[in-house]
């Protein structure tokens, strides 16, 4: 792993995908700077924040929309399958492992099928107020 601290900042290194055992470090003076410097790009896979602090942990949950956030660790996010791992805009679309998988790469199609007879005039329009309170007690 090589850690690289302050690369420029629309140099390929912070504008590419990295695939490579390459970790960007951007200081920034507080926490505002560090939530505008991430709004300011597209939304991240994941986002890791180390902090006590719960107004802190609490105005990152809030401030920033990511793939999957993990607080003081790192990597829990993938290696829990009962948790969704995936991303948001461009960093993907959808969640996997598990059920969260299946669910993402399902699609589930709604049918309503009902038989042209009984078709009780009362399911129709206008609705007087003995028949919304019937249809309320029935459905």
């Amino acid at each position: 792993m090589t850690v690289i601290v302050d690369p420029p900042l629309d140099g390929v290194l912070l504008t590419e995908e990295i695939f490579a055992p390459l970790l960007p470090v951007i200081t920034v003076d507080s926490l505002d700077a560090a939530i505008s410097h991430i709004r300011r790009g597209p939304k991240p896979l994941a986002v890791y924040l180390f902090s006590s602090r719960r107004e802190t942990q609490r105005r990152v949950l809030s401030e920033i929309s990511n793939g999957s956030t993990v607080i003081n660790h790192l990597m829990y996010q993938v290696i829990v399958p009962q948790l969704p791992f995936g991303g948001v805009g461009n960093s993907g679309m959808g969640t996997y492992h598990g059920k969260w998988g299946f669910e993402t790469f399902s699609h589930r199609k709604s049918v309503v099928h009902k038989s042209i007879r009984p078709d009780p005039d009362m399911l129709y329009p206008p609705y007087t107020a003995f028949k919304e309170w019937l249809l309320r007690r029935v459905f």
